[in-house]
């Protein structure tokens, strides 16, 4: 039996799955936790995928791996192979200054034109503007840039510090994809090329400073020194849409840590607006996406305020009629990055002696939470990505409530696919693309097809209570 390895290293944890070469099915599965944080040192991940890889059996039977990892982090090596700084993640919004900085400098078309977006404080050259001019002593040691997942590709080929890895420090061996390349700010996924003019502007400087080679879908990083063939991995929106075999029409909500919201496209977009992100996918295609930096957590926030688990914040929510009584949540709690308000705060509208139930703060939580997204939604249609089928996963989509809340928000067919880890299959799926040179059939995933229930009400109540804020907005809700 001939088995291949999917790794998920994401915000909260990593996981480790191992599956059948010819079928698919999931034969063990690992996972441990990442800190807390904006920043984190990389040396975490490493460590959490070592614990990964022995609660899933070890990899001594795996053929083939792959990466895909959380997108944008910044990893700044220097030339001995050593971290110089802790990663800033995606989810750190410092940088926001920098993003507006290199917005006014080269222009928000311009951008748009030669990397598919416009940056905002999650994209890795707005953190590289951010090291130059707030750490230049950091600025200066930098010899290579990487992301999360072209890290761990490169540590799990041999590759790290000088003394602490057996191939030493060998920067030129660094690897990443055009998925997660196209989330930096300075490569273009049209011509999988880097721009290294916009890279020169965010360090003040380009010479000396080694990208990872950008690899196609099937193409081979190497191999571990166990002689497993590593994969060209993925950024983890680009993983979770190759796992979940998504086709036109097909539109992904994800609800985590972030909320995305993403389709598989063949033609490349570039939103002068800043609002959809013109990526890269795993598959050689495009992946526009919207992303959202409060999901999940504007459920453990209400959870937390109202003494409730989460399933009875869920119970709660449902005992409530649509529109909450009035009471709207704009969940902005750690700022905002679609719309782009990196600064803005959580904010409760229409309270009265009335509305204000357990019940109706629950719902709006909730009902929040997916006006958001469907926002993300009406952007991607306006670039012209087809909606005919919603598939909404992650882990709060999970929840009874929202599931049957999301039905009434959008005004597309809703499809929850069976739980799984489709970052981590989508990498084990690339792992048996590189192995055998074509990408496999495996069984499609179950899933439920909701009933549709659609109130356009809710979201008419949210976007009369977004108008009453004082926040500059750039896109419509």
């Amino acid at each position: 039996m001939t088995l291949v390895c999917g790794i998920d290293s994401s915000t909260q944890s990593c996981k480790v799955v191992i599956r059948e070469l010819g079928s698919g099915a999931l034969v063990r599965e690992g996972r441990a936790p990442h800190p807390d944080g904006t920043e984190v040192d990389p040396q975490a991940w490493w460590d959490a995928l070592q614990q990964a890889i022995r609660r899933a059996g070890g990899l001594r039977d795996v053929a083939a791996i792959a990466v895909a990892g959380q997108q944008h982090g910044m990893v700044a090596l220097d030339t001995d192979g050593e971290v110089i700084r802790p990663a800033l993640l995606w989810n750190d919004t410092r940088s926001a200054r920098a993003a507006r900085e290199l917005t006014v400098e080269v222009g928000a078309r311009e951008l748009a034109r030669r990397t598919g977006s416009v940056p905002v404080a999650s994209f890795t050259i707005t953190k590289l503007r951010w090291l130059a001019d707030g750490e230049p002593q950091h600025a200066a040691r930098v010899a290579a840039v990487a992301l999360p997942h072209d890290w761990l590709s490169w540590r799990l080929l041999g590759y790290g510090p000088r003394g602490q890895a057996p191939l030493g420090p060998d920067l030129d061996a660094l690897t990443t994809d055009r998925s997660d390349a196209s989330g930096t700010g300075y490569f273009d996924p049209v011509t999988g090329a880097y721009d290294h003019d916009l890279l020169a502007r965010a360090l003040r400087r380009a010479e000396g400073v080694v990208l990872p080679r950008v690899l196609a879908p099937d193409e081979r990083a190497g191999s571990t020194p166990e002689g497993a063939v590593l994969a060209a991995g993925a950024g983890d929106n680009a993983a979770a849409a190759l796992g979940l075999g998504v086709s036109a029409g097909d539109v992904v909500i994800s609800i985590g840590t972030s909320g995305t919201v993403f389709a598989a496209s063949n033609e490349p977009t570039a939103d002068p607006s800043g609002t959809v992100a013109g990526f890269a996918d795993a598959t050689g295609r495009y992946l526009p996406i919207v992303t959202t930096l409060n999901a999940a957590r504007v459920l453990t926030a209400f959870a937390r305020m109202l003494g409730a688990s989460l399933d009875e914040l869920a119970a709660l929510a449902l005992a409530a009629a649509p529109g909450s009584g009035g009471v709207a949540l704009i969940p902005y709690f750690e700022g905002e990055r679609t719309p782009n308000l990196p600064d803005a705060t959580a904010t409760l509208l229409g309270l009265t002696l009335a509305s204000a139930t357990r019940e109706n703060l629950a719902r709006a939580a909730h009902e929040g939470l997916l006006c958001g997204l469907a926002a993300g939604l009406d952007a991607l249609r306006a670039a012209g990505v087809p909606a005919a089928r919603l598939l909404l996963i992650g882990g709060g989509a999970q929840s009874r409530a929202l599931q049957r809340i999301a039905t009434q928000v959008f005004d597309a067919p809703v499809t929850v696919p069976e739980p799984g880890e489709y970052v981590a299959q989508g990498a084990a799926i690339q792992a048996a693309w590189a192995l055998t040179g074509g990408r496999p059939s495996w069984p499609p995933t179950p899933a439920t097809d909701l009933t549709p229930d659609h109130h356009p009400a809710i979201r008419a109540q949210y976007a009369h209570a977004h108008s009453h804020l004082s926040y500059t907005l750039s896109t419509p809700l």
